[in-house]
């Protein structure tokens, strides 16, 4: 009797997860001028911003939302719609996210290793390789508290 019923609540709590996590797809999605949401994979949804950078938000226990660029130096835009999407994912306003961001960024350019900085209940991090395909990632969500 119990099993059951723990099932359910259990499939309840996923299914409100997965609703909040459509819901912040969808204001990322406006916010960054995206046509529509990406398609959902597991915990992950893309989101193309208007400007042509993908972004990545992942719901678990906390949602984060990532960036990546194939380019030597990512532009203005990369780093402009991972703070626009950050706003909403973490609850900072873009003032105070975008130059976190920007630390992180140069930290891992500098000392050739992912760069993590934790602020205030949330992080941003940044990981970049000079000889990959993939040059750039960086990340920013809340850190979670269980």
């Amino acid at each position: 009797m119990l099993r059951p019923l723990l099932a359910a609540l259990f499939l309840l709590s996923t299914a409100a997860q997965a609703d909040e996590c459509d819901a912040l797809a969808a204001r990322i999605a406006q916010a960054t001028g995206a046509k529509k949401v990406g398609r959902r994979v597991g915990p992950s949804i893309d989101v193309r911003a208007a400007s042509g950078v993908k972004l990545d938000l992942t719901c678990r226990a906390q949602p984060i939302v990532q960036a990546s660029s194939g380019d030597p130096s990512p532009s203005a835009e990369f780093f402009r719609e991972l703070t626009i999407a950050s706003e909403l994912v973490v609850g900072e306003p873009a003032a105070v996210v975008q130059p976190i961001l920007a630390r992180a960024y140069q930290t891992a350019l500098r000392e050739g290793r992912k760069s993590f900085i934790q602020q205030n209940g949330w992080s941003a991090s940044c990981y970049t390789d000079s000889a990959g395909a993939l040059r750039t990632l960086c990340s920013v969500g809340r850190i979670p508290t269980e």
